[in-house]
């Protein structure tokens, strides 16, 4: 691309009198971690709340929900929160999200009923919804080609990063009580106050603006592939992030060090794989995908074939990085077919099949565990079918190019 169009790449606002620089990209990543703080944080205190409420009826099923339901949440609101993004203004949206999500984050400190704490996760999660899908936008709204790829790389290699250090943060604070890391989700409003004076809205194109009061449709024929993909690949994404502990204990090792520096590492191949996908995104999902889908594949096949610890935690680290290169590849492609005024709901729509496939991942899990007999053979299982995609992937986009270091055509 030619030096001249450098600046208009980098701009946000289509008259180019302001540019998106390092302040912007640094609070909207940070507020993309909110998500990871949703789902990591109450981890290791859920042994201490079912305690705390071991009278409760239903007790047994509502403190996993408690950890779960934001997951869900994400699902099922991004793309109701993606319409409102692109018909109010992303902004706007954000703020309150953020602002909310500490008042529902931070309300357990103070709710005594165990239904009511799970309510205020509801709440965390539709919150989460929100600032998932407009944080996500507006990278895509304040950078397009190179940077576009190289920033949602970023994206991930951070939240990944971010969900082991959350997990040691919820560990640490919950030795002083059960309610203490919930004090952490008062660091969405913490990052709110920049964002009300760095962040803009995008002006809108002339020809957007002319329309304004009918959205333009979603391009559901271009995204049905990338959102379809997405759903599935957000199974495999989740599976060892959920399972690997299981795994591990099922093999004898107990001690929480050794299952807590295998899902660092784990985590640390994610955020290398991410890192990967930013310098290799001109290969396009015709290359990347089969690629990333295959070592999904063999790490999968060596977690589940292995007993001995290190072949376990080897197993873990591709997984950890095809699935580090996986979750920007599909996102990127997902977002360079969107216009402006299609991007907020894109990205919910993106978004929300993402966390469904997260909420499902140990429902399909278990269900494939009681057919194959036992954690590990499940693991197979899913295996070979990231081998599959890898063979349909290359199938199906053979014969494209569409490089994800691009301008999009519609950017």
């Amino acid at each position: 691309m030619a030096e001249k169009t450098v600046p208009r790449r980098r701009s946000a606002d289509p008259s180019g009198s302001r540019t998106a620089g390092t302040a912007q990209l640094v609070l909207l990543i940070a507020g993309s971690c909110m998500s990871v703080l949703g789902t990591v944080l109450l981890a290791p205190v859920l042994p201490q709340m079912a305690a705390e409420f071991a009278d409760t009826p239903g007790v047994a099923l509502l403190v996993p929900v408690a950890l779960t339901v934001p997951a869900l949440m994400i699902g099922l609101i991004s793309p109701f929160a993606g319409v409102i993004a692109d018909a109010v203004d992303r902004k706007r949206v954000l703020i309150a999200a953020m602002v909310l999500y500490s008042v529902f984050g931070t309300a357990p400190l103070y709710l005594d009923t165990l239904g009511a704490i799970v309510a205020s996760r509801v709440g965390v999660g539709v919150c989460e919804a929100a600032i998932m899908t407009c944080c996500t936008t507006l990278i895509g709204d304040y950078w397009t080609g190179a940077r576009r790829s190289r920033y949602l790389g970023l994206q991930t290699i951070v939240t990944a990063l971010a969900a082991t250090v959350f997990f040691a943060a919820g560990g640490a604070l919950g030795a002083t009580g059960w309610r203490t890391p919930f004090w952490l989700y008062a660091a969405a409003v913490v990052i709110a106050v920049p964002m009300v004076f760095a962040l803009w809205s995008p002006a809108r194109p002339a020809a957007v603006e002319g329309v304004r009061r009918r959205l333009e449709p979603v391009p559901w024929r271009a995204l049905a592939g990338p959102v379809a993909v997405t759903f599935l690949g957000g199974i495999w994404f989740y599976a060892l992030i959920v399972e690997l502990s299981f795994v591990l204990s099922g093999l004898g090792v107990t001690d929480p060090a050794a299952i807590g520096a295998a899902a660092a590492a784990m985590s640390v191949a994610t955020a290398v794989g991410a890192f990967v996908f930013s310098r290799t995104a001109g290969r396009g999902p015709r290359v990347l995908l089969p690629v990333e889908f295959a070592l999904t594949a063999v790490g999968l096949l060596v977690v589940a074939s292995s007993t001995a610890l290190p072949l376990v935690v080897a197993g873990a680290v591709v997984t950890g990085f095809g699935t580090g290169m996986l979750l920007p590849t599909l996102l990127t492609w997902t977002m360079n077919r969107l216009a402006f005024a299609q991007r907020g709901r894109g990205t919910g729509i993106w978004t929300g099949s993402l966390f469904i496939g997260q909420f499902l991942c140990p429902v399909l899990i278990v269900a494939v565990t009681g057919v194959v007999g036992g954690l590990q053979p499940a693991l197979a299982v899913l295996g070979v079918g990231a081998a599959v995609m890898a063979v349909a992937t290359f199938l199906a986009l053979r014969g494209t190019h569409e490089p994800l270091d691009a301008d999009a055509v519609h950017a």
